[in-house]
């Protein structure tokens, strides 16, 4: 017998929770998906409030370039008005024919026009105009790469004090493992109650650090989200494990040298020290004469005839002017001689300021190169450390298994390594920033910096081999076999 099928049915209202529950659970998922270095960074470009104003800057810059051309081109107006006169005539002795009044109405249009043929101080104001543009687009170069290497910094204090959340996490199980196996020996005879106590001393110390840890990442993801412009931001962590190359090229000086030929901040100095030139050659322009081209046309009409009674008829007159003025300055009260001497001082104090700034280019690429060399080193020697670290936490197990080591020297072992491998992410972290501050020292940092990390978050293995490009190990690479040590 062939059974009708069921007519379907709504479902209940515990299923459409739980459908709802679903939907929300994965949108949740896509809002709080793990964004790469150069997805922070464009979001930052479009939230970023001084990123913004550096922008809004370079634009009224040019619009001022724009204003100074004005003077170099001419100048045309246009002029039209009205008048109506009421004269009275008073005479001592009447005059026969004569009217006593009478009105007359002038109207006028005026086209006028200016072109400047010799205005020094016109095209200097332009010149300038010109360099300012070019001040603005160095100021939004800086800029630019300010904004990268605030972001990358709140990228990887977040990845950190996720790092550091993790190793909390971590040793407070470990201890919580310690803790249990300290108990049992207590129970059994084998320990004292010091170890039990020295434990639960350690795992309380352990669990207010977790607490501090937890803190510190909430502050750090709030630093990243008041940069992004979003809330919940998850960086995307870094692959492991990585190797770090040396930095290329391998060279102080080079570095320097990039630095002296494209550090936007040196570039405003040089430009600033032309456009104190350009100011003294404007002060001397006070000295010289002014030329211009002028031409003119003016129509004037009187529909009741002229003020006089001579012609009472409507007429008007046509009449057109070109010529050359010349303006020679003579003596302006010593004002164009102290102007000069102005110039020429602010000229000399741009001047010191662009030394001023070359040394301070050059400190901060030694510095920066010296930071990364440094960090390196000691991302090595926390890496053997740490090897070390986790080789002696073995040997103290086994110790306190045969009796041979107390707690108290596990506890401490194990305190070790968590903090070795705090150490060497943050110093991980820290050689990889520091290569984007060497690049912005020198004035190159780019996309193509917040792309190379992006690959260094997707797939593990070597960096690629770029000139200036450096790689970096996993935050937690060594982590991951310490903890299944201590949970055997």
């Amino acid at each position: 017998m062939t059974k009708l099928p069921r007519p379907l049915q709504a479902p209940s209202a515990h299923a459409l929770r739980a459908i709802s529950l679903g939907v929300l659970l994965a949108w949740a998922g896509a809002q709080t998906q793990a964004q790469t270095l150069s997805e922070l960074v464009a979001q930052a470009r479009g939230y970023d409030a001084s990123w913004q104003a550096q922008q809004a800057d370079a634009r009224a810059a040019a619009s001022r370039a724009d204003q100074a051309l004005s003077g170099l081109l001419p100048n045309v107006g246009l002029s039209a008005g009205a008048n109506r006169t009421h004269v009275d005539i008073h005479t001592s002795v009447p005059v026969p024919g004569m009217t006593s009044s009478f009105n007359s109405t002038q109207q006028n249009v005026q086209l006028s026009a200016q072109q400047p043929l010799y205005r020094p101080a016109n095209k200097i104001a332009y010149e300038q105009g010109q360099r300012g543009v070019d001040v603005a687009q160095a100021q939004l170069d800086a800029a630019a790469q300010n904004l990268i290497v605030r972001v990358s910094q709140a990228y990887f204090d977040v990845l950190a004090a996720q790092d550091s959340v993790q190793v909390a996490q971590s040793q407070k199980q470990a201890i919580s493992t310690q803790l249990e196996m300290a108990k049992r020996n207590f129970e059994v005879g084998t320990a004292t109650i010091t170890d039990s106590r020295e434990a639960q001393s350690r795992f309380d110390l352990v669990t207010a650090q977790e607490i501090a840890a937890q803190n510190d990442l909430q502050v750090k993801r709030v630093a990243l989200d008041q940069l992004v412009g979003r809330v919940g931001i998850q960086p995307t962590p870094l692959a492991a494990p990585l190797t770090l190359p040396k930095v290329t090229p391998d060279n102080m000086q080079d570095w320097v040298d990039k630095a002296l030929a494209a550090q936007p901040q040196l570039r405003q100095a040089q430009l600033a020290l032309d456009i104190a030139r350009l100011d003294t050659q404007k002060a001397e322009a006070g000295h010289k004469p002014t030329v211009d081209l002028q031409a003119g046309y003016v129509v004037n009409r009187y529909p009741n005839g002229s003020m006089t009674p001579s012609i009472p008829l409507s007429y008007r007159t046509n009449a057109a002017q070109i010529g050359v003025v010349m303006n020679m300055p003579l003596f302006a009260g010593f004002a164009v001689q102290n102007r000069i001497r102005e110039t020429v001082a602010l000229e000399e104090k741009a001047r010191a300021q662009l030394d001023d700034a070359r040394r301070n280019v050059e400190q901060a690429t030694r510095t920066a190169f010296l930071g990364v060399q440094s960090g390196q080193a000691q991302v090595k020697a926390l890496e053997a450390a740490l090897a070390s670290s986790q080789s002696a936490l073995e040997a103290n197990k086994m110790g306190y298994e045969v009796g041979v080591r107390i707690n108290i020297d596990v506890l401490n072992a194990q305190s070790q390594v968590y903090q070795t491998e705090r150490d060497l992410a943050n110093a991980r972290y820290q050689v990889l920033l520091g290569q984007l501050k060497l690049r912005q020292a020198a004035g190159v940092l780019s996309d193509d910096d917040l792309r190379m990390i992006d690959a260094l978050t997707r797939t593990p293995g070597i960096a690629p081999a770029a000139a200036t490009r450096p790689a970096v190990t996993g935050s937690m690479a060594a982590a991951r076999p310490v903890a299944r040590t201590l949970k055997r």
